[in-house]
């Protein structure tokens, strides 16, 4: 079989995506092909990101759609348009239905920065996730990446990365490096053991 599939959707700066396509540059990711970037966010910096590696984008929003319903049948149509595989999230800011996560049962994951089940759920997200667990005292966060159901941060966990939180730290500190220590890491490495595993 040729390489699985990959989608990546996002909203944003695309920063776990720049690691996923650097990865599949590297040659750490070498079983998965990202194919589709698609965002909920036609300014989403991600687009370029993907543009520039020759990735093809599309933008889907709830606001054109009209509804969360039109909103996942769109997304799920040019998935399954475009043969995907694997579906990965990075950081992209819309909560998925179970109408749509049951059509890809354990084709999704996403990449949330803190060890699940600390700090996670709805709410938990962006720069709040590390302020929350700054403002608790924790001494070790990390990153956790997970199958993708229903429930906010609720899905499998496939792989865990522990950070040291330092005294010095702020939100944003913290932030960078569990994305350089953690996020960066992790993603990739796990999107290559689904992807060898969905060729077999």
């Amino acid at each position: 079989m040729s390489r699985a599939r990959i989608a990546v959707l996002v909203s944003g700066g695309g920063t776990n995506l720049q690691a996923l396509l650097d990865a599949e540059q590297s040659g750490i990711l070498h079983n998965g092909e990202i194919v589709l970037v698609i965002a909920n966010n036609e300014n989403a910096y991600a687009l370029q990101r993907a543009a520039k590696a020759g990735v093809a984008t599309s933008v889907v929003t709830k606001k054109d759609c009209g509804s969360q319903a039109a909103f996942e049948d769109e997304l799920a149509r040019q998935l399954e348009h475009a043969h995907i595989d694997l579906i990965i999230l990075a950081g992209f800011m819309s909560i998925l239905t179970k109408s749509f996560t049951d059509r890809f049962p354990n084709q999704i994951i996403n990449v949330h920065p803190s060890l699940i089940p600390s700090f996670c759920g709805e709410g938990f997200y962006g720069l709040r996730v590390h302020q929350a667990a700054l403002d608790y005292g924790v001494k070790v966060t990390g990153a956790t990446v997970h199958y993708v159901n229903e429930i906010p941060d609720g899905g499998k966990i496939l792989a865990q990365k522990a950070v040291d939180i330092l005294p010095e730290d702020t939100a944003e500190t913290l932030q960078r490096r569990v994305m350089e220590q953690a996020e960066w890491v992790l993603l990739p490495q796990v999107a290559e053991t689904l992807s060898a595993a969905l060729r077999k």
